[in-house]
């Protein structure tokens, strides 16, 4: 079982390709499988499964499937009640920031794409912060708090930062299992948008400043 937090890099996207790209249920077409999928194709003997590779294959091919399914934005309308503890010891409740644009990231210190995602997050603070973008880093609960204060730190966030030290914010935002997963909460206090993995930088900012020009 993964853990919470399993940080996504390109794995999801990848496969998310995968899915896409092609429509035909890959157990008809054994060729198929066996250059698009290597780890089903080397079940495939001579166009015949072997029983004993297939249950090799199947659990692999599953978690591509549910690689797919985590990736996919489904959360949507109202976003959850929730209050968070930054770390300097801020209480936010969500519901302050109403009729703001809000975002709020899941993100861990170890994680690859959180860091890419990092220069984003600070550009879209600078350039929208002082007409009302309020913003925080949410890390999860495996994250040692003293690595959290220390990249804060080091990579001097001007947004809050807080801790999930029991998952309870991660699961009121549906359970989530990926880092980066960031969501974009309009002044209504609605979701308007959800990433898994780095965010469309380009559609995000136009999005935000949509949001403040129509406030």
């Amino acid at each position: 079982m993964l853990r919470p937090g399993f940080c996504l890099f390109d794995t999801g996207r990848h496969a998310l390709r995968f899915a896409q790209s092609y429509s035909e249920p890959i157990w008809y077409n054994p060729a198929f499988v066996s250059k698009k999928m290597p780890a089903v194709g080397w079940a495939v003997k001579g166009g015949k499964l072997s029983r004993a590779k297939l249950l090799f294959a199947l659990p692999v091919f599953a978690l591509a499937v549910w690689l797919v399914w985590q990736a996919v934005p489904r959360m949507t309308g109202a976003a959850p009640e929730v209050a968070f503890t930054t770390i300097t010891g801020k209480q936010i409740a969500l519901r302050e920031w109403r009729g703001k644009p809000a975002i709020v990231t899941f993100w861990a210190t170890d994680c690859p794409s959180c860091m890419l995602e990092i220069p984003h997050l600070l550009d879209l603070y600078q350039k929208f912060h002082p007409q009302g973008l309020e913003m925080i880093a949410v890390a999860m609960a495996y994250d040692p708090p003293n690595h959290v204060v220390e990249m804060t730190r080091a990579r001097q966030l001007p947004y809050h930062v807080a801790l999930d030290l029991n998952s309870a914010h991660a699961l009121a935002f549906g359970d989530v299992q990926f880092t980066p997963t960031t969501f974009l909460i309009s002044p209504e206090g609605k979701i308007a948008e959800k990433s898994v993995g780095v965010f469309d930088y380009p559609s995000w900012q136009a999005r935000i400043a949509a949001m403040l020009n129509k406030g």
